[in-house]
């Protein structure tokens, strides 16, 4: 899953809000609120949203469902717009967005209310600034007599993206001096489309390396860096089988973020501090990777920005947010071991909620399940600290080429056939080298 660690807190490895206090050369929490839910799962199990937040996020998301469903509003009907005048129009807005000619695409919607204008001409300047490969919004189905219709938009980002991303839109179209012209969106029927990072107020775009940075927040170069910084460090683990670039999205406003994300309604978001998603591609398929930046990513410290970088990155290096069948322990402890790899944390403090639990004599009798990683379990931060010291220890005792093998391994085969083949263990030995392995680790 990717990072989802919650930004509530950084004691735990894979809450990546977890950091070393320069001063005092311990883990610090980033905030006293929710010790137990310092990561935010940001793959929602079963609800392909993009709940690939892992590292400070949670699980991987498949793909993203729009933000919400039709509302029920009744609005005046207008008539169903001729495909050919809507055809025409969003061929010319696609034209203009190439061409980045603001009049053009100004033209478009100049009968529609000043408002609508304004969020425009904002989405045109921030189109502007993305190295776009290509935009096209393909007409789809109007909504009744309502004027309103459904929009597929496409688009690559140059460099990055190796297919395109797609999003639903929704336009409200009205007869003008015999054409149909654009006067809104589809709040007028009650549709509300997908949201995507040009909602955001004015982008700034920052490209260090094999990273790009998209957003509106504060820190972007920062951002940046960390990230193109964590790509030799991912792939020193991982292999070079992976692009070893990426994107990331940062919005300032959190709501954004969430929606961006795929969470819903962005209730949840201030528990991720960064979330790695796959965004829908056409027709609902797989698109392009992304990495989420909440503007939660700002209450970490050094150490705890790094390695939530380096973890959300490792699920994208990974397929950890498209993967349907490797074991959550196995997908989120793996990224907490790349992101904490090198890192010199003291285990008792990176684990301190686990180390409190098996001091106590509570050591945990199975590994990690997904009910685990659920933000409502209580035992959040244990499941990740279950799940990284699992991989730390096959790490230790068979070495990291065993640990990758098995990743992999596990993602073509049962999780037994791939401990067995790997490391010569069934299940049962595996789990209790395991429970052995937290007594050593933590008392």
């Amino acid at each position: 899953m990717d990072d989802e660690r919650g930004a509530a807190t950084g004691t735990g490895p894979a809450a990546g809000t977890t950091g070393e206090q320069a001063a005092e050369q311990r883990l610090e929490p980033v905030t006293a609120e929710e010790p137990s839910r310092r990561r935010a799962l940001g793959m929602l199990a079963g609800g392909g949203a993009a709940a690939c937040l892992a590292a400070g996020a949670g699980v991987l998301a498949l793909t993203r469902r729009p933000d919400a469903g039709p509302r029920t509003i009744t609005a005046s009907p207008v008539g169903t717009p001729d495909p050919r005048a809507v055809a025409a129009v969003l061929a010319n807005r696609a034209r203009a967005v190439r061409e980045r000619n603001r009049i053009a695409f100004m033209a478009t919607v100049a009968d529609a209310p000043a408002a609508f204008q304004q969020a425009q001409a904002r989405l045109f300047d921030n189109l502007a600034k993305i190295p776009l490969d290509g935009w096209e919004e393909r007409p789809g189905s109007p909504h009744g007599a309502s004027g309103v219709v459904q929009v597929s938009l496409r688009y690559r980002i140059t460099g990055f993206d190796t297919g395109p991303v797609a999003r639903t839109r929704h336009l409200a179209f009205a007869p003008r001096s015999g054409t149909w012209t654009i006067i809104g969106d589809g709040s007028s029927a009650g549709l509300v489309g997908d949201s995507d990072i040009t909602d955001a107020g004015p982008l700034t775009v920052v490209r260090k390396g094999p990273a790009l940075v998209v957003g509106d927040a504060s820190g972007l170069d920062e951002i940046a860096r960390r990230l193109a910084a964590a790509v030799p460090a991912v792939t020193a683990v991982t292999g070079t089988s992976w692009a070893r670039r990426a994107v990331a999205l940062a919005p300032a406003d959190a709501a954004l973020a969430g929606r961006v994300a795929g969470t819903g309604n962005g209730q949840d978001v201030a528990r991720f501090a960064a979330l790695a998603v796959v965004t829908p591609g056409p027709d609902g398929s797989p698109g392009q990777d992304r990495v989420v930046v909440s503007p939660a990513f700002g209450r970490l410290n050094d150490l705890g920005r790094r390695v939530v970088l380096t973890h959300e990155l490792t699920h994208v290096a990974t397929g950890g947010a498209r993967d349907g069948r490797t074991p959550i322990w196995l997908i989120e402890g793996f990224a907490d071991y790349v992101g904490y790899k090198n890192a010199n944390v003291p285990v008792k403090s990176a684990a301190r909620e686990l180390a409190a639990d098996v001091a106590a004599g509570r050591v945990p009798a199975a590994l990690p399940s997904r009910d685990d990683f659920d933000g409502a379990s209580g035992r959040l931060s244990q499941a990740y600290q279950e799940a990284w010291l699992a991989c730390r220890m096959v790490a230790d005792r068979y070495g990291e080429t065993a640990l990758v093998r098995l990743y992999r391994a596990a993602g073509r085969e049962s999780e037994a056939a791939a401990l067995r083949r790997v490391l010569g263990l069934p299940p049962d030995t595996f789990t209790a080298d395991w429970r052995d392995y937290l007594r050593k680790e933590l008392t």
